[in-house]
């Protein structure tokens, strides 16, 4: 069975250049011009992925996305010319997998939209991840780097945990303070900071340019490992 995909976007150009890309790899592709009959496409198909604009006529995108919220939980790319941090944040916190912005590289989208449907049909199957260097088992809680077991502290692995469930997307701050912390915590971003911090040192990462915790300005943070080959 194919994989569906809905495409909720007002440029007929960006949704006749998505539907070519998705459509070459396979994928079963419906589109909708507007808010209204985005819902509808997405209530009849129930699709594994949703690629939504924000800027949409009438019912824009965010209103869309909390409808949608209220009754599916298909992952949701934000695809949108809207690059503002409030726009990111406000989007991801109500719920959206991911957030693209116009103008945007195909290959990387389709990357992104790889990894949502792969986490998506496979929701009850542990995460396991391993780039040949580094492997996180969250069925048995364990962390290696090099062969060797990283000691982490319940914070440092909540947070590593939360990233790895949603891999390569951007986790938000308050998401990650209101699941780990708690919601009394959700301004009290230095705590994750620290975490982070030490997470990072722990990983080998370069705090300057960090490989696998990736920080996203004013927003968040993402995990990002490339998988080896089996």
């Amino acid at each position: 069975m194919s994989i569906k995909i809905v495409i909720v976007d007002d440029e007929a150009s960006i949704r006749r250049m998505l539907r070519i890309a998705l459509k070459s790899e396979g994928y079963d592709v419906t589109e909708a011009e507007d808010g209204e009959s985005g819902l509808i496409a997405i209530a009849r198909q129930q699709p594994d992925l949703v690629v939504l604009d924000l800027g949409l006529p009438g019912m824009d995108g965010h209103a869309v996305l909390k409808e949608l919220r209220t009754w599916s939980k298909a992952p949701v790319i934000v695809l949108s010319v809207r690059s503002g941090d409030r726009e990111k944040v406000q989007a991801l916190d109500a719920g959206a997998q991911d957030y693209v912005t116009k103008p945007f590289s195909v290959e990387e989208l389709l990357a992104r939209i790889r990894a949502n449907v792969r986490d998506h049909i496979k929701p009850d199957s542990p995460v396991v991840l391993d780039d040949g260097h580094l492997h996180i088992n969250l069925g048995k809680r364990w962390v290696t780097l090099a062969g060797e077991k990283i000691d982490l502290t319940p914070k440092e692995y909540a947070v590593l945990a939360m990233l790895a469930r949603s891999l390569n997307c951007v986790i938000t701050q308050t998401q990650l303070l209101q699941e780990i912390w708690g919601p009394q915590h959700k301004e009290d971003s230095h705590y994750l900071r620290i975490v982070v911090s030490h997470l990072r040192q722990k990983l080998g990462d370069d705090p300057a340019e960090p490989f696998y915790i990736r920080t996203e300005a004013g927003v968040g943070y993402r995990l990002m490992i490339q998988e080896s080959a089996p």
